[in-house]
């Protein structure tokens, strides 16, 4: 089974998408902030994140790009799950170490097409 870590400090789009990934038979794990995402994906090592970009602690640009720097947890695709959805947002994310963006609303597809894709 694969285990998941989401990363969204609004309850109910945390849930919301917890529950879109359960429905696929995965593990999931969440964190409410940057900085808790970024323990847990040191304590969890899940094969997958979903990260919301602005949270309090750390935002996710922060989480993502220590994410992807750490060499613990540098295997570990990141998938930024934003309203932010600018050309530049899709590039900064990039250049943090996303592996791809998801924009809000996403569907129950979008999030299926990444776990296809990165996992």
């Amino acid at each position: 089974m694969k285990k998941i870590l989401v990363v969204e400090d609004d309850p109910v789009q945390q849930k919301h998408i917890c529950t879109v990934l359960a429905s696929c038979g995965v593990e999931v794990v969440a964190a409410s902030d940057g900085k808790q995402g970024l323990e847990k994906a040191k304590s969890e090592n899940p094969d997958l994140i979903f990260m919301d970009i602005i949270m309090p602690e750390m935002d996710g640009y922060s989480a993502c790009r220590q994410i992807t720097s750490n060499e613990d947890t540098k295997h570990i695709p990141v998938v930024i799950v934003s309203s932010k959805n600018e050309e530049a947002d899709k590039v900064w994310a990039q250049l943090q170490g996303a592996s791809a963006m998801v924009a809000k609303p996403f569907t129950e597809d979008d999030l299926t097409a990444q776990i296809n894709a990165l996992t």
